[in-house]
């Protein structure tokens, strides 16, 4: 998903973390979206006549999707070499308010987007403007409740903790806490990848922000308030932050996904030092991104196919190594899909565990808050 959203953003794990599956997720969405008749069902990914019908769409067309953003460069390489579908990738760095334009402006037209990727919020407002077509996978049993739309509109594919990327080389002392984020050391460093108005990572961003303020899911208003001191500082840097602004120093603090800051760790290794910090003494907010299909999809069954891949064991896998959480990760846990050595590259288990996610109402009260209150309140 700017989210992934300015994704050009630090396109940056976890442990038994889910082993707590919906558990964990207990305080997720709880999702009010239509539930809709004749919702079509896929008998799997290696169903031979959906794998016929997609080849003979002959392409998919996805978009807002960097190659560093939750692997999906090797997701996308590997479903066209596993298929033989071309796959055309648009706007890698848009955000997910763009997607949805995309699929408005575009529809009924064979460039148009056939699946998105977009945080909660938009799934929320694309699933209530009828831009989306519903479809259930074959894993769909085992993707939490609370990461889906019980009638199939959209679901949640991976999901992370809002952490900080810092560059070592310029950040002598890598703040640990909110706190930190303010004091005078961090002049001019701390970005977001993108406006909360319409990134879900610095959406997410504000929401950590106001746990650890005194507010909560309920209010984000400290969150704001917190930016807006920081902004006063001087300490936030308005630059929409991007992978090369992290590595550069330009940026050299990014608030932003786990998986986003743990990829460009690993992948600066060597190079430019790195570090990834779930800040402490606040409890820890997270979040998980949803994939839909555009009810004006041009390549309707390519997309399902693609829907199939994602949420199969070697989809969901994929993410993983990418640092991202999959959806079906505690399902996959317990049938010991996961190998030992990828579970022994994901972080500690305890700040996933102790998570808290924003239900459907409260991230539109927290929309609202953020419309009415950013742009006059964080004056950077």
């Amino acid at each position: 998903m700017t989210d992934h959203g300015v994704r050009r953003a630090a396109r940056a794990g976890r442990r038994e973390m889910l082993k707590l599956g919906a558990g964990v997720l207990g305080a997720a969405l709880v999702p009010g979206a239509l539930l809709l008749p004749g919702i079509a069902r896929a008998a799997g990914a290696t169903d031979a006549a959906l794998i016929k019908a997609a080849k003979a769409e002959g392409r998919l067309n996805v978009i807002a999707l960097p190659p560093d953003w939750a692997n999906y460069g090797a997701i996308i390489d590997t479903f066209q070499k596993k298929y033989g579908i071309p796959i055309s990738s648009a706007a890698p760095d848009d955000s997910s308010a763009q997607e949805l334009q995309s699929i408005r402006s575009l529809k009924r037209q064979s460039r148009g987007p056939d699946v998105v990727d977009v945080g909660p919020a938009f799934a929320l407002i694309g699933a209530n403007e009828g831009l989306f077509v519903p479809y259930k996978v074959a894993t769909w049993d085992s993707i939490p409740a609370t990461m889906k739309d019980p009638g199939g509109l959209w679901y949640g594919d991976y999901f992370g903790l809002m952490s900080f990327g810092i560059n070592r080389s310029v950040v002598k002392t890598a703040p640990q806490s909110w706190a930190d984020l303010k004091k005078p050391d961090y002049k001019g460093m701390v970005a977001l990848n993108g406006s909360p108005l319409g990134a879900g990572a610095a959406f997410g961003a504000v929401m950590a922000a106001s746990l650890a303020s005194g507010g909560s899911l309920d209010d984000i208003g400290p969150g704001i308030t917190f930016f807006a001191e920081l902004a006063k500082l001087g300490n936030f840097n308005p630059s929409a932050a991007t992978s090369a602004s992290l590595v550069s120093g330009q940026t050299p603090i990014v608030i932003n996904w786990d998986y986003l800051n743990l990829a460009q760790a690993k992948k600066s290794k060597g190079m430019t030092p790195i570090d990834t910090v779930i800040p402490a003494h606040s409890k820890p907010y997270g979040a998980f991104y949803c994939q839909a299909i555009s009810k004006f999809a041009p390549h309707p069954q390519a997309a399902r196919l693609w829907q199939e891949f994602l949420y199969s064991d070697e989809g969901q896998l994929l993410f993983l190594e990418g640092f991202a959480h999959p959806a079906r990760f505690s399902d996959m846990v317990k049938r010991g899909v996961v190998s030992a050595a990828l579970m022994a590259e994901l972080p500690p288990a305890g700040p996933y565990a102790a998570a808290a996610f924003a239900d459907n109402d409260q991230t539109k009260k927290a929309q609202q808050a953020l419309a009415a209150d950013w742009t006059k309140t964080v004056k950077a």
